[in-house]
């Protein structure tokens, strides 16, 4: 989430990307480039890492603390024993997300497929392991397994979307019976908050996907009722902020995290 990176910042916790032979950090201007990691603590995020970036860590000396969620660590295990079996494996997901790539490491030569049209493209002689992105809507996977399905003689499904992604998912569906308009709080960048967003579009009410209050649209003026949700990353004191300002501004605000 990029309010919880610019709070982290102010900490003194900076967010690094490879570059190169070397390790840059987002919006360092004024530090050396490349970074110096030897010694240096870093935390792998939720979404993990590919093997080959955890060793160039590890040759750069830094100390790994390492904070990806068992969720994506049972998918990154599970894509590496069935490569390891010389099964085809195939991911479901946003292509340049973290966490696909991440999983695809574990299992070089994976296809990565975003939806059932690219799953319908798949060209595999052998037995195919399907492994989805945790943030996936369960639609998309459900449909992507179909079309896997029908080019496949062997075909094994992972389940591994996340529990609380199809919750919040169901949640919003409800909240979305009793308003008139949806707003999603969450970084711009945010997988599962583009989902939510998505969703609420095709329930056939009109959403915004806001990082703060700042961000509240004037034409949201024009709902009497208006639902509140948010992505697995959202700071709670950013949803709490946007319905505040959704209070104050006389709505009738229903939330739903």
């Amino acid at each position: 989430n990029p309010k919880t990176v610019e709070e982290l910042a102010r900490k003194g916790i900076l967010s690094i990307r490879a570059e190169g032979e070397g390790f840059v950090a987002d919006g360092g201007k004024d530090l050396p480039s490349p970074l110096e990691l030897r010694g240096a603590t870093v935390i792998i995020r939720a979404h993990g890492v590919p093997p080959a970036m955890r060793q160039r860590l590890e040759a750069a000396g830094a100390s790994i603390v390492d904070a990806t969620c068992p969720r994506v660590l049972a998918s990154q295990r599970r894509a590496r024993e069935y490569a390891e079996k010389g099964w085809t494996v195939v991911i479901a997901g946003d292509r340049d997300h973290g966490e696909v790539t991440g999983i695809a490491g574990f299992a070089p030569g994976a296809i990565i497929v975003g939806s059932a049209t690219e799953a319908s493209m798949v060209a595999a002689t052998g037995p195919v392991a399907l492994i989805a992105q945790t943030t996936i809507r369960a639609e998309e996977y459900a449909a992507i397994r179909e079309a896997l399905a029908s080019r496949v003689s062997v075909l094994e499904v992972v389940d591994s979307i996340c529990p609380a992604t199809a919750e919040r998912l169901s949640s919003l569906a409800e909240l979305a019976k009793d308003c008139e308009a949806l707003v999603v709080v969450g970084g711009h960048n945010s997988a599962n908050t583009l989902r939510l967003k998505a969703m609420a579009l095709d329930l056939g009410r009109p959403a915004w996907l806001v990082e703060g209050p700042e961000e509240l649209p004037p034409e949201i003026a024009d709902y009497a009722s208006v639902g509140v949700t948010a992505g697995a990353s959202t700071p709670d004191e950013a949803i709490e902020a946007v319905e505040a300002k959704l209070l104050a501004m006389g709505k009738d605000a229903r939330r739903k995290t």
